[in-house]
C-alpha cells in the first residue's frame, strides 16, 4: 500500500511536506497532547513590563490554560509565578491588573511577598516540625523555570530546557526593535484594557489567518467593497480613517503576493517588509517632527521604512509595528480559543497616533468589529468543515517550491504561499513527536 494512503497513527503521519490530517485541527487527544508537548515547552509572551509599572504591580494571566502572575517586586525585578497559593491551591488573585504589597490567599489567609516567599500564615505553630510553613521553600509560590525579556517583551517557559530567549527570537528581533524605536522616546506601554473574543475553532486556525493573505480578497468583501465605493463618492476629498484602512483589505492577490512571507526559525514568521496594508495611510506630521528631533531624518526614514505587515511568535503571539496591536492566543479546547488584542502607546507622539492604533484595533480585532466578525465566520466554518468525512488532509501545496534562502538564514516567499503554515507545522512537528517511538 502506498504509504501515503496508510491509516494515520502517528504523530509523525499527520504531518507531511505538503498537507496536514485533520486530527491536528479537530482531535481533542492530539490538543492535550499540544498543552504538554508544545505550549509547556517552549517560551511562551505573558505581557509587557509596562503592565507592571511599580513594585507590587500585577499582571495575571494564563499560559497554556495555567494561571499565572506577572508580578513587580520591591528591587525592581519581574518574576513570573504560578498564580496558586501553596497551601490549598487557590488562586491569589483573578484576571487582569492591580497592585499590592503582599499578596493573600482569600481562602486561609496565607500572605506572600511580590517575589513569592511565604511571609505569614495563621497560627504558624501549627507547622512545627512539619517541614512545611514560613522558611521551607516548598511554601513559596512556585516561579516558572525559566523567565526573559526583549525590548521589554516578557516571555517565560514551563521547562527549564528552553533555548535563550534572544537566539530563539532570531529574526523577529528586528520587529521588536521597530516597534520601540518607533517611539520618539524610545519606549513604549502597553495602555487601556484588551480586546476579548473567544472562537469557536482551534488556535492553529487563528493562527494561520494571520499569514492567509488568499483570504482578504474573499472574506473581507463586505469590509472592502463599501469602502471603495465611499472612496469613488469622495472624490478628492480626504477619506475617513475607517475609510483608509478598510479599503486595502481588497488590495488585489498580486499586491498580498509582494508583500510576501519571510519564516524565521521555530515556527517564527513575518509578512511584509518594505510594504504592508498599513503603508499608505496618511502621515502624521507632528509625529514625524517629534521622530526627526530624537532620531534626524535619515534614522528616521530608516526605522519607518520597516513595513512589516504580521510577525508572528509561534505558537501563541503575533503583532503589528505600524499599528501598536499585539494578539495574543490562548487555547482552552480543540474548538476554542481567546483571542486578546492590546494596544501600546509610542512615548513622546502625539496622542494622535494612539488613537489611531485604539481605533484600527477596535475596527477590524474587536467582537463588534467588521472584519472580525468576517474571520469569525470563517473560523467557525473551518472547524465544522474539518469533521466531516469529505477528506482526511488540509492542503499547504501553495508555492511548495517557491521560497529561497536569505543571508540572514531565513527564507522567504511570495505573499500568498503556504510557507508560514509549512514552517510553523515543521515546528510543530518536532515539538509533538519528542519521545514517540516512529509507526
Amino acid at each position: 500500500m502506498n504509504a501515503r494512503t496508510e491509516p494515520v497513527v502517528s504523530i509523525q503521519d499527520l504531518v507531511q511536506p505538503d498537507r496536514v490530517h485533520k486530527r491536528v485541527y479537530t482531535d481533542p487527544e492530539v490538543f492535550e497532547l499540544e498543552m504538554a508537548r508544545l505550549w509547556r515547552r517552549t517560551w511562551l509572551y505573558v505581557g509587557h513590563e509596562s503592565q507592571v509599572p511599580q513594585p507590587g504591580s500585577y499582571y495575571a494571566t494564563t499560559l497554556a490554560r495555567e494561571p499565572v502572575l506577572m508580578i513587580r517586586h520591591t528591587d525592581g525585578r519581574v518574576h513570573v509565578l504560578y498564580n496558586r497559593c501553596a497551601h490549598k491551591g487557590a488562586m491569589l488573585v483573578g484576571d487582569g491588573c492591580g497592585r499590592a504589597e503582599t499578596l493573600r490567599c482569600a481562602y486561609h489567609g496565607w500572605t506572600y511577598a511580590t517575589d513569592g516567599t511565604l511571609q505569614n500564615t495563621p497560627l504558624p505553630q501549627g507547622y512545627a516540625g512539619s517541614g512545611f510553613g514560613p522558611g521551607s521553600p516548598a511554601a513559596n509560590l512556585r516561579a516558572l523555570p525559566r523567565v526573559a525579556a526583549y525590548r521589554g517583551f516578557v516571555f517565560a517557559s514551563m521547562s527549564a530546557d528552553v533555548p535563550d530567549l534572544e537566539p530563539w527570537l532570531g529574526a523577529t528581533r528586528a520587529t521588536f526593535d521597530n516597534a520601540v524605536e518607533r517611539s520618539p522616546e524610545g519606549e513604549i506601554e502597553i495602555v487601556g484594557g484588551c480586546l476579548r473574543y473567544v472562537h469557536d475553532a482551534n488556535w492553529k486556525i487563528l493562527l494561520e489567518n494571520v499569514s492567509d493573505n488568499l483570504h482578504s480578497m474573499v472574506t473581507h468583501q463586505s469590509a472592502y467593497q463599501p469602502a471603495r465605493m465611499a472612496q469613488r463618492e469622495l472624490g478628492d476629498i480626504p477619506a475617513p480613517m475607517a475609510v483608509t484602512m478598510l479599503e486595502p483589505f481588497g488590495g488585489g492577490y498580486e499586491f498580498f503576493d509582494r508583500i510576501g512571507h519571510t519564516v524565521c526559525g521555530n515556527g517564527h514568521a513575518y509578512s511584509g517588509g518594505n510594504v504592508s496594508i498599513h503603508s499608505a495611510y496618511p502621515e502624521i506630521p507632528a509625529y514625524l517632527r517629534a521622530m526627526e528631533q530624537r532620531y534626524g531624518a535619515d534614522e528616521t526614514r530608516r526605522i519607518l521604512s520597516v513595513q512589516r505587515h504580521n510577525t508572528i511568535i509561534y505558537p501563541g503571539m503575533t503583532f503589528k509595528c505600524a499599528l501598536q496591536s499585539i494578539r495574543v492566543y490562548r487555547p482552552l479546547a480543540v474548538d476554542r480559543t481567546i483571542q486578546e488584542t492590546w494596544t501600546f502607546r509610542l512615548k513622546g507622539a502625539p496622542e494622535e497616533m494612539l488613537e489611531r492604533a485604539a481605533f484600527y484595533n477596535h475596527l477590524i480585532f474587536s467582537p463588534a468589529s467588521i472584519a472580525g466578525n468576517d474571520d469569525w465566520e470563517a473560523y467557525h466554518r473551518i472547524q465544522q468543515g474539518l469533521v466531516s468525512q469529505g477528506s482526511d488532509w488540509v492542503s499547504q501545496h501553495r508555492y511548495l517550491a517557491g521560497s529561497g534562502a536569505n543571508d540572514d538564514g531565513t527564507f522567504s516567499g511570495p505573499g500568498t504561499s503556504d510557507i508560514v503554515f509549512r514552517h510553523e507545522f515543521e515546528t510543530w512537528r518536532k515539538f509533538m513527536a519528542a519521545g514517540e517511538s516512529p509507526a
